[in-house]
C-alpha cells in the first residue's frame, strides 16, 4: 500500500454527489464514524446546505457543499470519493472534481476498482508531498491458502452476513473497540477498502486473484495471530448472494473459531436480487456452520451470536426485533451500534 495511511493530522473532504443518505455511500459513513482523520466537509450537489446528521443518522456536523471549490475554505488536505456502488466504478463526471482537488493541492484516496495513480492526467496534477492512494491493489508475495491459521492461539472471529452491505465491518469495529476497553489484546483485520482506509492496514480481498484469495486472508491472520488474544476479521459478501465470491476464501483463510451472523432486521430477500429469498435464520446458521467446517472435514466454527442491524426501525421496534431474533435462534442478539456489542463479545470470549 506504498506506506499510505490516514492519520488524525489529515483533513478529509468526502466526495459524495447524490449519495449522502443512500446505502452506497457506506465508505463515507465508515470514515465519518470510525476514521482516524476528521472529515471537515462533504461534497454533494444534491444535498448542499442540508444537515449531515439528519440525512445519515451519524452524529457528525460537517457541512455539505456543492463543489470542490466551495469545500476548499474548510482546508481539507485529502479528497475521498466516498462511495461503494455496485461494480465499484467512479462516476465519469466526477473526474473533473478529482482534477480540481489535485490541482488545489489535495491528496486523493481511491477505494474504487479503477486505479487512478497511473492515470497520466491525474498523476500530472499531484503536487509535492501529496499522493494518490489506490487502496484496491493486490498485495505482493501471495501464496495459496493451506489452513495455516487453524493452530493459532488467538480466537478468530469472522463476521458473516445474510447479504452484502448490511453491517459486517461496523460490527467488527465495534467489537474490537469493546474488546480493547476490556483490556483484551484485540485487533480488527480489514478485508475491504473502507476498513483499510479506516485502519490503515489490511487486504482488499476483491482485488486479489481467486487462486490467492484464501492465502491472502491466511497471511494476514497468521501475521497477527500470535500477538493477539482475539482477531475480528471483517466479513465480505454473503454465501446467499449470487454475485459474492469473497465469503468462502474468508472462511478458508481465517479458519475461524467463531462466526457472528449479521442480518438487517426484517429483510426477506437479497437487496439487489429480490428474487433470492433469505432463508429462516436457523437455516442460514446451519449453512454457515456446515460450509465453515466442510461438513466435518475441517475444524468446525459455530455461529456464536447475531448482530442485528436495526437502523431502519424505531427504538421500540428495534428492541422487539432483537428479542424475536433471539427467541427464533436461541443465540445472543444485539444491534452493536444501538445497544452495544457486549452480548456478542461475551459469546466469543467466555466459552
Amino acid at each position: 500500500m506504498a506506506g499510505y495511511r490516514l492519520t488524525p493530522a489529515n483533513r478529509l473532504a468526502l466526495l459524495m454527489h447524490d449519495y449522502v443518505g443512500k446505502p452506497d455511500g457506506k465508505m463515507g459513513y465508515g470514515l465519518l464514524r470510525y476514521g482516524a482523520a476528521p472529515t471537515v466537509v462533504v461534497i454533494d450537489r444534491a444535498h448542499a446546505g442540508q444537515s449531515l446528521r439528519t440525512l445519515t443518522g451519524i452524529p457528525h456536523d460537517a457541512p455539505i457543499v456543492a463543489t470542490v471549490r466551495e469545500a476548499l475554505p474548510y482546508a481539507p488536505d485529502t479528497l475521498v470519493p466516498a462511495i461503494a456502488p455496485g461494480g465499484g466504478a467512479l462516476p465519469p463526471d466526477w473526474f473533473a472534481d478529482l482534477k480540481e482537488a489535485l490541482g488545489a493541492g489535495l491528496s486523493l484516496v481511491n477505494g474504487l476498482h479503477r486505479p487512478l495513480a497511473d492515470d497520466p492526467a491525474l498523476a500530472a496534477l499531484v503536487q509535492p508531498g501529496r499522493f494518490i492512494w489506490d487502496i484496491r491493489k493486490e498485495p505482493p508475495g501471495l501464496v495459496n491458502g493451506m489452513g495455516r491459521a487453524r493452530d493459532l492461539p488467538a480466537r478468530r472471529v469472522l463476521l458473516v452476513g445474510t447479504d452484502m452491505a448490511n453491517g459486517k465491518m461496523t460490527a467488527a469495529l465495534e467489537l474490537d473497540k469493546a474488546a480493547k476497553a476490556r483490556g483484551l489484546r484485540s485487533r480488527f483485520l480489514a478485508t475491504g477498502q473502507i476498513g483499510i482506509a479506516i485502519s490503515g492496514e489490511g487486504i482488499p480481498l476483491d482485488a486479489v486473484r481467486v487462486d490467492f484469495a484464501a492465502g491472502a486472508v491466511e497471511q494476514m491472520v497468521v501475521r497477527h495471530g500470535h500477538d493477539h488474544e482475539v482477531l475480528f476479521v471483517e466479513g465480505q459478501g454473503s454465501l446467499l448472494h449470487p454475485a459474492s465470491t469473497a465469503t468462502l476464501p474468508l472462511l478458508r483463510g481465517a479458519m475461524p473459531t467463531h462466526l457472528l451472523l449479521i442480518h438487517r432486521a426484517g429483510q426477506k430477500a437479497i437487496a439487489r436480487c429480490p428474487w433470492a429469498v433469505i432463508p429462516p435464520l436457523p437455516d442460514v446458521i446451519a449453512l454457515y456452520e456446515a460450509v465453515s467446517g466442510a461438513a466435518g472435514g475441517l475444524p468446525p466454527a459455530r455461529v456464536a451470536g447475531i448482530a442485528l442491524n436495526t437502523a431502519r426501525l424505531e427504538e421500540d421496534a428495534a428492541r422487539r426485533a432483537v428479542e424475536q431474533t433471539a427467541a427464533q435462534t436461541g443465540l445472543p442478539v444485539t444491534d452493536v451500534v444501538r445497544f452495544g456489542p457486549a452480548p456478542l463479545l461475551d459469546a466469543v470470549t467466555n466459552d
